[in-house]
Order: C-alpha cells, then structure tokens, then sequence
C-alpha cells in the first residue's frame, strides 16, 4: 500500500495551505477515532465478524513482532471506523510525453511520486487542475498508509474485513516502513515493504497450516506479477516513443496505439486468468502515463530485494540490516544494485536507472 505521511504536509514550505489543512485534519481526525483493541472487543456492541476480524489482527500483530522481527511499537493495536472505503485518495501525475511522475518535495521525506488526500474531492479537484494543464493523472483509494512511526497507526474499517491473508500483508507492509524510509526515494521504498509482505505472509500461512490460502497467496502474487510484467512492458515502448522525438501529433497517435495495446492485452490477460478482474479498478477507464508511474512505484526493485533475502539465508533482521546498509548508497547506485541483482553482476544499462525513468 502506499505510504502517506503527515509531516511532509506539516513541513513543506511549497505546498498550499488548503493542502497542509486537509492533510492535518485528515491525520486528527483519524486519530480522534481510534479506540484500543482491547475495548472494542470486549464492547458488546460489536458486530462478531467483526470481533473475530480484530482477534484475528491482533495475532498478525504480534506474529510481525516475533518472527518478522517487526517494530514492537503501539500501531495497530487500536481500531478506527472510517465510514468511507478509503482511508486517503492517492494522486499519481505524469507529463504527457513520459512515464516518470511529477514528483512533490518535502523537508523530511523528500521528493515522493505522489499526493495523499484525505477527501476524494479533494484528489479529484486537484486532479482536474492537472488534467486541463495537459497532465496525464491516475487518482487511486487507498486502504492503509503509515506514519512513518510518527504516530501510533491504527487498524482501519477501510482493510479489516479483507481475507485474512490480504489483512497480514497489508499490516506486514505497513511495518516494513518503520523499519526502514529513505527519503526521496519512493520506489526503494515500497519496494521493499513489498518484499517484507510476500516474505511474512508466506511464514504467517506456513505457521498456521493454511495450505489453500497459501496456494491462493501465490496464486494471487502470480497475477500481480504478470500484470506488472505486462505494465512494464507498456512503458518500456512509451518510453522509447516519448524519446523518439516525433512531432508532438505523430507522438500523441503512438501513445493512442501504445495504450490500445496495453488494454487489449489486459483483456487476453484477464481471459486467460479466466475472468479474474481484480484489476479493473487500477486500470480504469482510460490509462495513461500516470498509472503506469504508480505501477512501478511498487515493483521495480521487488525481485532484487527478494534476492538479497535469500543471499541473507532467509534471516529477515539480516535482511533489514543489509538493506538499510545499500540505503546508505546514492540513488543510483542503489537502483544498479537492485536492478542487476547482487555485487559482482553485470552493469545495468544507462537507460534501466536514468532519472527519466
């Protein structure tokens, strides 16, 4: 999931005020409704699915702590009730002739690809703004997001009535950003959390003997794998006609052909799955640039972090100490490492980790 943060709207001088306002009134408020999961358990009130749903998030909770190696903080051992499917509206905006998103800067966390908004209105006003400057935006509901260990996050009615393997990688995920958040770098980011799901879900099923949600888990990372596989294909042709240097027409008519491609390879994707259409949603309407931007923010440098966990012997807290030592690295060198595997493999092209991309 995304990771949003109070304190890059708290400190940034160079966003407007109505955006600190939202994002404030947005993270008090959420806190305002958090209620310790012990009380509202034990409240009578509270409908038995979901009792057993917050029982059940509480052993998520302390197996990330005991086996994961995950903080031991005070996030999610509180329950908040939205009343809304989404906890924030995330903003993903990109040129129309490139795939890299317009990234906002802030003091603390850096230079992230994307906004938060609390309110879909918000998000969608913004977005219309962007929109008629010619930008290609992709507006997407968030579930969950993380503090950064700010604040103490609590569980969410936006995720908690998820499978119950969806609920461990979400709340695993989420974790993943207190162990670790290099700033300005949103791809290394989330791909690690991604990493650190994938590896505590298959442990947390393996615990429990759940032998068919396993199989489910992979069956479900399999499709996730050959959607972003199919995105990233996308983008590597766009990439190579917004570098053509065609005349703006002849360039916006590749891209028209670019994006039928992609839609109609979803579509014999989606058949071959057998109609699963889990990504309808992320696919919209009318894709564009924007949205394969918010693909890669959480792919990219999966595989990579997976190989270094097995480099680790499978030893997460191994793991979280090798990586925060290649977050010590510049960017780029970051990203060659990533994208090539271990020390001692080949030297990416310079096109797999330009800042373009």
């Amino acid at each position: 999931m995304a990771c949003v943060t109070l304190c890059a709207a708290l400190l940034s001088g160079c966003e407007t005020l109505s955006y600190y306002t939202q994002a404030v009134g947005g993270q008090l408020s959420l806190t305002s409704k958090a209620r310790a999961l012990d009380s509202v358990i034990e409240d009578p009130s509270t409908p038995d699915v979901l009792r057993a749903k917050l029982r059940l998030a509480h052993d998520i909770r302390e197996f990330a702590t005991r086996e994961l190696g995950l903080p031991d903080g005070g996030s999610y051992r509180q329950y908040a009730d939205l009343g809304r499917p989404f906890v924030v509206w995330n903003l993903f905006v990109a040129p129309e002739f490139s795939t890299k998103a317009v990234e906002s800067c802030f003091p603390v966390t850096g230079c992230v690809s994307y906004r938060g908004y609390f309110a879909e209105a918000d998000a969608q006003a913004y977005a219309a703004k962007q929109r008629a400057e010619g930008f290609d935006v992709q507006v997407s509901g968030i579930p969950a997001y993380s503090t950064l260990g700010w604040f103490d996050d609590p569980l969410l009615s936006t995720f908690i009535r998820y499978p119950d393997a969806e609920l461990a990688r979400l709340v695993f995920h989420e974790l993943a950003h207190h162990v670790l958040y290099v700033k300005g770098d949103t791809v290394f980011n989330e791909s690690f959390a991604v990493a650190v799901e994938r590896a505590g879900v298959r442990r947390w099923l393996a615990e429990r003997k759940q032998t068919d949600e396993l199989k489910n888990f992979f069956a479900a990372r399999e499709r996730q794998r050959e959607f972003v596989e199919l995105v990233e294909a996308a983008k590597a042709r766009l990439d190579k006609v917004y570098d053509s240097k065609l005349p703006p027409e002849e360039m916006r008519e590749a891209k028209r052909a670019g994006f039928d491609q992609l839609r109609n390879e979803y579509d014999a994707l989606k058949a071959r799955w057998g109609g699963f259409a889990g990504y309808d949603r992320i696919m919209g309407a009318a894709p564009g640039n924007a949205l394969l931007a918010s693909i890669t923010a959480y792919s990219k440098y999966v595989p990579g972090f997976e190989r270094m966990l097995e480099r680790e012997g499978n030893d997460l807290p191994r793991f979280y100490a090798a990586v925060k030592g290649i977050a010590k690295l510049p960017k780029m060198e970051r990203c060659r490492l990533l994208t090539t595997g271990l020390p001692g493999a080949r030297a990416p092209s310079s096109e797999e980790c330009s800042p373009k991309r």
